[in-house]
């Protein structure tokens, strides 16, 4: 899923929402890799493995220190599914673990530079340019442990389970007396009962017990710090020397703390995102890729999800979908179509406008820039109620912009469906 980048976790929504409806949040994720997450827990004193990166240079001066008994050496790109991908090279696997400080570079030269091609990747691959080497550790047992913002509970949860390793919403599915949800006052915060008593649900035992509720706040601070959505440590393991260590972690950051959190978000790594998606980000836009033949934009997610369900029902498939918001120009309209015809797989484009917060004559000359900056391609159908709608519909007629303007927005959806040849 490389591709789409929304701020949802599908995983931990299975296991909160008890049957409710979906809330989405149409947001491109800020993107950090592997060695970034492990650089934040590290700056908050959660333990996790000494590792070191190598770049293009192949500089080993850095593994000097680097002291392990074995090394895991991992190729570092967004995508999961790395140890069973393959390169464009022919060398197998984006993970691996070696012994010999002398295989290390080795390894590296066959990974940078050349194309991992994994399951989430596109067919084509995705460029190496950094390997994290990593001591490896000996894991006696896994567990799973996160921190998320849920609104049922109008502020953080902790979610727990012993069975670590694996995809949380079939531990929920399955065996969900292995999975423990405990809201958390955001001003109370986790205390140490509370620390200590999932420590104890995920198994740790004596010493471990201790430790483990130590990390447990240690993540807790981090999570407060950095403004983070979520945080999930999978897996959360005991070593068999007697430690706990955070051996992957996924952090999703709140866009809105982003004045407080310029260094992080100064490591957004966009270079695998699709470039459609950067160009509207750069415009305050979220556009999302899918598969289908149909381009949808509309302003604000609930209609966004609306009009997707509307093109579904009418018997077609969406072939992306762009977010207009709320406080869009017509220089951002014109960049929304364009984007939008810029897709080859986009047959019709249907608009779905309800005026609130955003001028429906906003949006009709916006449009019409767009016309004169570049003349359609697609057949476009376009519904328009709400604030100013009788003028956009003005502005529209008197361009001669060759748009099908519609009321009924079933009637729109089925007519962009047709028009799509499905």
């Amino acid at each position: 899923m490389s591709a789409i980048r929304r701020n949802v976790n599908f995983k931990l929504f299975t296991i909160l929402s008890h049957n409710r409806n979906p809330q989405i949040s149409l947001r491109r994720n800020l993107n950090l890799q592997e060695y970034h997450s492990k650089d934040l827990l590290r700056k908050y004193n959660v333990t996790i493995q000494d590792f070191r990166v190598l770049d293009t240079s192949l500089d080993t001066k850095s593994l000097s220190d680097l002291k392990a008994n074995e090394y895991v050496v991992k190729a570092q790109i967004l995508a999961g599914g790395r140890g069973k991908g393959h390169f464009d090279n022919g060398f197998k696997g984006g993970v691996h673990l070696t012994k010999d400080t002398n295989e290390i570079v080795k390894l590296a030269k066959n990974m940078i530079g050349h194309k991992l091609i994994t399951k989430q990747t596109p067919k084509e691959g995705v460029q190496v340019d950094k390997v994290m080497v990593a001591e490896s550790v000996n894991i006696k047992r896994e567990t799973y442990f996160s921190i998320v913002m849920e609104r049922s509970y109008n502020g953080a949860a902790l979610v727990a389970s012993p069975a670590g390793g694996m995809d949380i919403e079939t531990v929920a599915e399955e065996t969900p007396h292995l999975l423990k949800i405990v809201p958390i006052d955001i001003f109370e915060g986790v205390s140490d009962k509370t620390a200590d008593e999932i420590a104890e649900f995920l198994e740790f035992k004596g010493e471990l017990r201790k430790k483990c509720a130590e990390e447990i706040k240690k993540l807790w601070k981090l999570f407060l710090k950095v403004d983070a959505t979520q945080l999930e440590i999978n897996p959360l393991v005991e070593t068999d020397d007697g430690r706990v260590v955070a051996v992957d972690a996924k952090i999703n950051f709140d866009d809105n703390a982003e004045f407080r959190q310029a260094d992080i978000f100064a490591l957004d790594d966009v270079t695998e995102t699709d470039p459609r998606e950067r160009e509207a980000a750069s415009q305050n836009l979220v556009y999302i890729d899918m598969d289908g033949s149909i381009g949808c934009m509309a302003n604000g997610a609930g209609l966004g999800m609306a009009t997707l369900d509307l093109v579904n029902l009418n018997g077609g498939k969406p072939a992306n979908f762009l977010d207009l918001g709320g406080g869009v120009g017509p220089s951002q309209v014109a960049t929304a179509l364009k984007i939008l015809e810029s897709d080859p797989k986009v047959k019709s484009i249907f608009i779905n406008v309800f005026g609130g917060i955003v001028n429906c004559a906003t949006i009709a000359s916006g449009i019409v820039t767009a016309f004169k900056q570049n003349p359609p391609k697609l057949p476009i159908v376009l519904r328009l109620e709400g604030t100013n709608a009788a003028a956009a519909r003005k502005i529209l007629e008197q361009s001669g912009a060759p748009v099908k303007l519609m009321d009924n927005v079933d009637e729109a959806a089925k007519t962009a469906v047709k028009l799509a040849g499905n």
